[in-house]
């Protein structure tokens, strides 16, 4: 007697009940769900905020200037305040997400691309190739990245693009360096020797067997690092020489806000606020993931559900 498989039962997909069990996870560690919909919130104005609040973010109310926060006696706009040219607080912080979390989305972007590729270079091969790419990381890793990044952009132009790539190549030692030690425990795995015996190239062993046990580290390590890259373009743009007006960042809107400290303390105080959270759920992010992704740690989610059931 012979059974008949049904072709559909074989290329079931199992991504879904995997993602439905992250989903679970998400839930139940309540620090972790309330940053992620605070993400949500923010990327929701990264990419629809210009749309809806572009408008009132640069319209200038002379009537309205340094208005008090949570008024409604120049609108439900002006519920945050006005600035020193009566422009809406509430706008202007939605709008100016999208340039601070772009520029950080960017540098985290390339230096993952860049770093991850040199540390899977200096981790699957031996020899001179290693040993030049790890002392480009110590180089690198010799200035203090804050400071090299001041002196880059006071020579260049502070351009969103040289913004970008001076905080792109800052972060690169971090990933190099984690991939490599990685990389270098994972190749002397018994399924990586059995790929090679079987006559895999070097590029499919790396991409196929080795990188997708790599990888939950390493995005981990980059939602750190976007909550690090966008203070650092905070910083910049404090000092004068990150995102240039008429264009506004989160860390513009502090450094413009510092001279209204006495008086209208609001200014500087709401983008200031929007910093704090969004670096505070990214962590908060990238502890969840560090756990789900960790089967040795997993049981931590089950043990406080335990405790609070």
């Amino acid at each position: 007697m012979t059974l008949a498989i049904h072709p559909s039962a074989l290329a079931e997909p199992r991504e879904a009940p995997m993602l439905r069990q992250a989903f679970i996870m998400l839930t139940r560690d309540k620090f972790a769900c309330a940053a992620a919909l605070f993400l949500l919130a923010v990327l929701f104005c990264v990419f629809f905020g210009d749309y809806f609040f572009g408008e009132y973010a640069n319209v200038i109310h002379l009537g309205a200037r340094n208005a008090a926060p949570f008024s409604l006696g120049h609108g439900w706009m002006f519920f945050l305040g006005g600035d020193a040219l009566g422009r809406s607080m509430l706008a202007r912080v939605i709008v100016g997400a999208r340039n601070t979390i772009a520029v950080a989305a960017a540098a985290v972007a390339c230096s993952f691309l860049i770093g991850v590729t040199l540390g899977l270079l200096a981790g699957y091969r031996d020899g001179w190739v290693g040993n030049v790419v790890m002392r480009l990381a110590d180089v690198l890793m010799s200035f203090p990245s804050l400071l090299l990044a001041l002196i880059v952009l006071y020579v260049l132009d502070p351009a969103p693009h040289n913004v970008v790539l001076v905080l792109a190549v800052t972060r690169v030692p971090i990933y190099i360096r984690i991939t490599r030690a990685e990389v270098l425990e994972i190749r002397e795995r018994m399924f990586v020797s059995c790929a090679r015996v079987m006559g895999a190239g070097s590029l499919r062993i790396i991409w196929r067997h080795i990188l997708p046990m790599v990888l939950p580290t390493l995005l981990t390590v980059a939602t750190l690092e976007f909550a690090l890259v966008m203070l650092s373009e905070s910083t910049l743009s404090f000092l004068g020489l990150g995102v240039q007006p008429p264009a506004f960042s989160w860390g513009l809107m502090v450094a413009q806000g510092q001279n209204y400290l006495g008086i209208a303390w609001w200014l500087a105080f709401w983008p200031g606020l929007a910093i704090t959270l969004t670096a505070t759920s990214l962590n908060l992010l990238a502890n969840w993931l560090r756990i789900v992704t960790d089967p040795v740690q997993r049981w931590r989610l089950d043990a406080r559900e335990e405790k609070n059931g």
